[in-house]
């Protein structure tokens, strides 16, 4: 629309122009001439402006085709926030390589779409900073103990199947001399700011009406410090991270974990707005290490389990028909990558949270739904 109102008004000068020069007045014509050459000016630079959008335009669809998966496929790689001060969930070992329950998830996405789990770039993002990664687009994927709630799925991102079922607890030193969470009245308690904990403990003493000392900080090893140098009388966190930071005390015996369960906290992974495509891809990913352990499937057996007769185990593996592998852009056998470079269901929680990690009871909400548990996702079929 400029552009043709700056030709436009060129055209009119020039006409202009030439009515001046029959009349002859030399003044009128010097006008014009200048009031022309600003118009072929602002003409040029409009039509310059708009060749750079249509290359702009142009190389971002060439490069993305639109797509999440296009842009991971080719850069060979997907980003994922996360974090890496919660062992067990996320953190770093001796050699310097991402760890945990959450970075398996994002492992498991890398595997689907790229066919190779450590094909991840980690950003490694504080809890106050998860909603304005996910809402600038700027990752692919998060798995950061990030609670489920409906105005971070209205404002935030889309959020997949429950992948760990948790709830908000108090940890205090037992020389505290306390049994219960309605004993803390007048309490300091050390919380981490920008979450879903910092409202539910509000929330907690208000319904008690017991008065309490808010310890603010931006992340969990910051909390942690904190309440060890006796900075606060209570750490309050979901109860896995309880668990989690039971491991890093010099001395874990003199600490106790209340009771007490104050809040819901569905723990899962989350992608941003925008591409349905990709969401599709993150869930059933998710689904798919869900539905491996139900039948049976591990990294061991794969290869095995594909050549097998049973029939939902084929079309899990790709073997036999689909679920929408090829609508998707994803290979018909990318779960056979996902299984056997990360594991089930099962696997990745127990080398993480299990027995082989921070050791936190499965048994119950984080079973499988076929044992009585919560732990389930929308058949792949």
């Amino acid at each position: 629309m400029l552009i043709k109102l700056a030709a436009t008004i060129s055209l009119s000068v020039s006409l202009l122009f030439a009515l001046a020069c029959t009349s002859g007045d030399a003044d009128l014509e010097a006008q014009l001439a200048d009031a022309e050459a600003t118009a072929a000016a602002a003409v040029s630079a409009l039509d310059a402006a708009n060749a750079r959008a249509d290359t702009a335009e142009a190389m971002t669809a060439s490069s993305s085709d639109g797509s999440r998966i296009a842009n991971a496929k080719s850069r060979g790689s997907i980003t994922c926030a996360t974090g890496s001060d919660t062992p067990g969930f996320h953190s770093i070992d001796a050699s310097g390589r991402n760890i945990g329950f959450d970075i398996d998830l994002c492992r498991a996405v890398a595997a689907a779409t790229l066919g190779d789990a450590d094909a991840v770039d980690y950003r490694v993002t504080d809890l106050s900073a998860r909603g304005p990664a996910l809402q600038s687009g700027e990752i692919d994927v998060m798995n950061l103990t990030t609670t489920w709630t409906s105005t971070r799925d209205i404002n935030w991102g889309n959020f997949g199947p429950v992948m760990f079922y948790d709830g908000q607890g108090f940890m205090v030193p037992k020389a505290l001399n306390v049994s219960s969470a309605t004993e803390l009245g007048g309490a300091a308690v050390c919380v981490t700011t920008g979450t879903t904990t910092e409202l539910n403990l509000a929330d907690y003493f208000r319904q008690q009406g017991m008065e309490f000392t808010p310890t603010t900080f931006d992340s969990s090893d910051t909390v942690l410090e904190a309440y060890k140098a006796g900075q606060c009388d209570v750490y309050t966190t979901d109860r896995s991270g309880l668990a989690s930071t039971l491991t890093e005390l010099d001395n874990p015996e003199d600490h106790m974990i209340l009771p007490e369960i104050i809040s819901e906290e569905p723990l899962t992974t989350v992608v941003p707005h925008g591409d349905e495509n990709w969401f599709d891809i993150v869930k059933v990913t998710m689904a798919g290490i869900i539905y491996a352990e139900a039948m049976g499937i591990n990294s061991g057996n794969v290869d095995a389990m594909a050549a097998g007769d049973n029939i939902a185990v084929r079309r899990l593996l790709g073997s036999e028909g689909g679920f929408g592998q090829e609508a998707m852009g994803l290979s018909q056998t990318f779960m056979q990558d996902v299984i056997k470079q990360v594991g089930n269901y099962g696997e990745i929680y127990e080398r993480n949270l299990g027995s082989g990690g921070i050791q936190i009871p499965r048994a119950g909400r984080n079973d499988l739904w076929i044992n009585g548990g919560q732990i389930y996702a929308a058949p792949l079929r």
